[in-house]
Parts: C-alpha cells; sequence; structure tokens
C-alpha cells in the first residue's frame, strides 16, 4: 500500500554537499523521469553515470548559490521528488528566479507532490524577497495543468523549442507568477490568456 505523498513524505532544502552525496538518488529519479517520456532537457534513454554528472554539476551552482534544491523523501528516505530556483546573477534581475527541474518518481504522482513541491519553491522564493518567478514547460504536458491551476500565469508559446526524450520536436509553454500576490494590467485572471 502507497501512502499519500503529504502526509508520508518530507521535503528538505539541500546544500551543494548534500545533492553531491545524494546524486546517484537524484540521478535516478531523473532518469525515471525521461524515461517516463518528460521533456526535462535530456533525451532517452538517459545513462546513469550521465544523470550522476549533471546532478554533480548542480551541486557545484548550489553550492555556490546560483541554485536552491529541495529533495522529497519518502520514508525509507529515498527520493521521489525534486525541484529548483535558478538565481540570475545579473544586478537587474536579482527580483526573480526560474523554477527548474521539477519531478516527481512514476511512483509518487498523482499524490500531492508535484504541488507540495512547487509550493515550497514559491514560498522560498518569497521569503527571500523574489517577487517573480518563471519557467518553460513542454506544451501539452500534464505539468502545464498544475502550474494553471497554482496561479501562473501563461506568456507565450515557442514552436519546436526541445525535442522530447523520443527526439521529437515539441513547443514549449513559458510561464510566469508574481509571488505576493502583485499583478500588471495586462494579466489575464486564472492564469489563462485573457
Amino acid at each position: 500500500m502507497r501512502a499519500r505523498g503529504d502526509a508520508a513524505t518530507r521535503v528538505e532544502r539541500w546544500d551543494g554537499t548534500r545533492v553531491r552525496d545524494r546524486a546517484d538518488d537524484l540521478a535516478a529519479l531523473l532518469a525515471d523521469t525521461v524515461a517516463s517520456g518528460a521533456s526535462v532537457g535530456f533525451l532517452a534513454p538517459l545513462g546513469h553515470a550521465q544523470a550522476v554528472a549533471w546532478w554533480r554539476e548542480r551541486a557545484e551552482a548550489t553550492a555556490a548559490g546560483r541554485l536552491a534544491v529541495w529533495a522529497a523523501l519518502d520514508p525509507r528516505d529515498r527520493v521521489t521528488g525534486t525541484v529548483g530556483l535558478a538565481y540570475p546573477d545579473k544586478p537587474n534581475s536579482r527580483h526573480r528566479a526560474e523554477l527548474v527541474k521539477l519531478m516527481v518518481h512514476r511512483c509518487a504522482r498523482g499524490q500531492g507532490l508535484g504541488r507540495r513541491l512547487l509550493t515550497t519553491a514559491e514560498q522560498a522564493a518569497a521569503a527571500d524577497g523574489r517577487t517573480l518567478l518563471h519557467l518553460d514547460t513542454e506544451t501539452g504536458s500534464p505539468a502545464e495543468e498544475l502550474y494553471r491551476s497554482a496561479g501562473w500565469s501563461r506568456a507565450g508559446t515557442i514552436p519546436d523549442y526541445a525535442a522530447s526524450p523520443a527526439g521529437v520536436l515539441r513547443p514549449t509553454t513559458l510561464y510566469y507568477k508574481r509571488l505576493g500576490g502583485r499583478r500588471s494590467a495586462g494579466e489575464g485572471g486564472g492564469g489563462r490568456d485573457g
């Protein structure tokens, strides 16, 4: 029997050392995400060594303060999800961050974990003084409904933006969310185009 994601799973912010030390576990999550067809920047099949190397690079970025990483851990301490915030290094963009690599393992999907990770990142960004978040996601993916239902606004779609894990060019949709309830005059309601 599978426990509900929100009740049995803990979400922790990891520093660079923890990301590096758990790179094997994070790599397994990344490989599962790619194998399930999610477009997170890799082609299938994704080898374990390549996934570990990618996470070790993220450990360096986390240690340098350019990236924040949260991991979801089940009661057995297995990594079942992750989300990150990438911070720009330009002085004129320190008010924003990019939401990156929101991933939930197939065994933990449908339990509210994706929303919990998203909320964790949004709250941390607001607490850090960020007033704007942005992201891109494959058009028509299940993630789009999550972002729309969480109040993200659609900015537009770019055709043939990235290849799916199968190598097929797919469009991506850009989303943003103002934190603290601020909205610009041109934003439509409910995160949809007006």
